[in-house]
């Protein structure tokens, strides 16, 4: 049997067979192409984050400008809220010291009111004692009820010497037959006269008033003694009401009136003289 002479191994190729390294070549191109496109994509993403971040900045910078306007605001409110508050503090003190001064001017004004009144009674007291004349006296208490008054009819009744009657002596404003002689005790003047208190009309419009139904009756006294009335009958058509200086010059007739008019009647009767200095010395005050 022949023996066969084996035949040496062939030897093994160090390079891959073709297929190999195009599967090789394909995985690295593959690989590399990948590569590109994450680092594409990284560098996109690194673009896009860069920007984001810049928004970000922006709007931080924005937000931050906000901020600090809403502060500024927030302080401009509150500051605004301050001085709201300080003008409604002087509002109010203002309205406080408005309130004062009104109470003031009114005060002032009354007061002065009150000086004028007491100078109108002073003038009206001076003038009554500043005559002996009778006819000045009556004349003298015409002027004060006209003016001071506004009386436009009144008449001055005196007391008869045995004290049942009141006789008018001094009118004006009214025909002498439209005055009657008055008893005691009747009608308002005769009542004002027996119960020494005077009557003034407080309600009526007292320059509607009449003869029958005057405005005032105010009885006429010396010292405790009663000589007469004053009858005011109707007042001026401006003069509606009696104001309280009105009463307080009522009280001054009252109590003056009468004296002057009986002082200057028996300065009359004595014919216009003085006493004697020795008239005065007997008197041992």
């Amino acid at each position: 049997m022949t023996e066969r002479k084996s035949r040496p191994p062939k030897a093994r190729s160090d390079r891959p067979p073709h297929d190999l390294n195009k599967e090789r070549d394909a995985f690295i191109q593959t690989f590399l192409k990948k590569g590109v496109q994450l680092t594409e994509e990284l560098l996109k993403e690194n673009e896009r984050l860069r920007k984001r971040i810049g928004d970000l900045e922006d709007e931080n910078a924005m937000l931050c400008a906000q901020v600090k306007s809403d502060n500024a605001i927030r302080e401009l409110i509150s500051k605004i809220q301050d001085l709201e508050t300080e003008k409604n503090r002087l509002l109010s003190r203002f309205h406080e010291v408005e309130a004062r001064s009104d109470q003031y001017a009114q005060t002032f004004a009354e007061v002065e009111a009150e000086l004028a009144n007491l100078a109108s009674l002073y003038v009206a007291s001076n003038q009554l004692h500043s005559t002996l004349s009778l006819r000045g006296v009556i004349r003298q208490i015409k002027e004060m009820l006209a003016q001071l008054v506004g009386a436009r009819s009144f008449a001055i009744y005196f007391v008869t010497d045995d004290g049942s009657q009141l006789v008018p002596i001094a009118h004006e404003g009214i025909r002498t037959e439209e005055l009657p002689t008055v008893r005691v005790g009747e009608g308002p003047i005769g009542h004002a006269f027996s119960t020494g208190a005077a009557m003034i009309a407080e309600e009526s419009d007292v320059s509607a008033c009449a003869v029958d139904a005057p405005a005032a009756c105010v009885p006429l006294r010396i010292e405790d003694r009663l000589i007469g009335v004053m009858a005011l009958f109707t007042t001026f058509a401006q003069k509606t009401r009696f104001l309280p200086v009105d009463y307080e010059f009522f009280k001054l007739l009252a109590a003056h009136a009468a004296s002057a008019i009986v002082g200057a009647r028996l300065f009359a009767d004595g014919g216009g003289k003085t006493p004697g200095i020795d008239a005065f010395l007997d008197l041992g005050v």
